[in-house]
C-alpha cells in the first residue's frame, strides 16, 4: 500500500470523512486541496451502472469543454489534397497520408495527443490499429474524428474537446482543466462532461447509473461529490 507523505496528509484533514460535498465546495476544495508547485490536472472519475462487456453499454463520446483543458493539443491529421490544407489552416500539428502512417510504422512516432482522418484513409490508419487503439488515439466516426470535415475537428480538439470511455469496471476517468482556473470554470467543465454522459445512458442500464463521483488534482486526495445535488444541477441547467 503506497504511503502519503506529510503535504498530502495535510491537505486531506481539509476534508470530513464519508461526506458527499456538493459540486460547488468539490471544485473549491479541489483547489484549496492542491499542495504542489506545478499546475495540476483536475481529475473527475464517475463511476456508472453499467456493465462495460456488453457492448450496448459501453459509454463513449466526447465533450467539448466550456473553458477548455489547460493542455495544449498537438493534433494530427490523416489526409491527402485539399483536405491536407484544410487541417494545416485550422491549426494541426502534423499532417500526412500514407507517409505519416508508415513514420509511425517503423519510428514507432507518436508525438501527438489526438488524431483525426478522413475516411478515404481508413484503409490505411486501419494499419496501425494496433498502435493507435491502445492509447486511445484511434479515429473513431463515433466520436467525429474520421470525418472529411478535419477543420472542425482540429478546431473542437484544440479549443478543450475530449474523448472518453468507460473502463472495464464502468468507471470514466478524464481531465477537466487545471488547479489554476477559477472555481466556476471548473464547475462548467464538470457539467459539461456530466450532461453529455446522462445524455448517453443506455436503455438496457438497470438500477442508479451515475453511482459516484470524485474529483482529485493530480496529486491530490479524491472528493465525492454527491450525483444527485450534480444532476440536479444539470437538469437547471446551472
Amino acid at each position: 500500500m503506497a504511503k502519503h507523505g506529510k503535504k498530502y496528509k495535510e491537505s486531506v484533514v481539509k476534508l470530513e470523512k464519508s461526506r458527499k460535498y456538493s459540486l460547488e465546495e468539490g471544485v473549491s476544495l479541489v483547489k484549496e486541496a492542491s499542495y504542489v508547485k506545478f499546475d495540476e490536472t483536475v481529475e473527475l472519475a464517475m463511476r456508472l451502472g453499467v456493465d462495460p462487456k456488453h457492448s450496448d453499454q459501453m459509454i463513449r463520446g466526447a465533450v467539448s469543454l466550456p473553458h477548455g483543458t489547460g493542455k495544449t493539443i498537438r493534433v494530427a491529421v490523416f489526409a491527402k489534397g485539399e483536405k491536407e490544407k484544410e487541417a494545416l489552416d485550422a491549426g494541426a500539428d502534423f499532417v500526412g497520408a500514407e507517409d505519416l502512417v508508415e513514420k509511425i510504422q517503423k519510428e514507432n512516432w507518436l508525438d501527438f495527443d489526438a488524431a483525426v482522418a478522413t475516411p478515404d484513409m481508413m484503409a490505411h490508419v486501419g494499419k496501425i490499429g494496433r498502435v493507435l487503439g491502445p492509447r486511445g488515439l484511434m479515429p473513431n466516426p463515433k466520436i467525429g474524428t474520421v470525418t472529411f470535415d478535419v477543420g472542425k475537428a482540429v478546431t473542437d480538439l484544440k479549443g478543450g474537446r475530449v474523448d472518453f470511455r468507460t473502463e472495464k469496471s464502468g468507471v470514466i476517468h478524464l481531465g477537466v482543466g487545471k488547479v489554476s482556473f477559477e472555481a466556476p470554470q471548473l464547475k462548467d467543465n464538470v457539467l459539461a462532461v456530466l450532461d453529455t454522459v446522462l445524455k448517453l445512458k443506455p436503455s438496457s442500464a438497470k438500477g442508479t447509473y451515475l453511482k459516484s463521483i470524485y474529483v482529485s488534482s493530480t496529486m491530490g486526495p479524491g472528493i465525492e461529490i454527491d450525483p444527485v445535488q450534480a444532476q440536479s444541477l444539470v437538469k437547471e441547467g446551472v
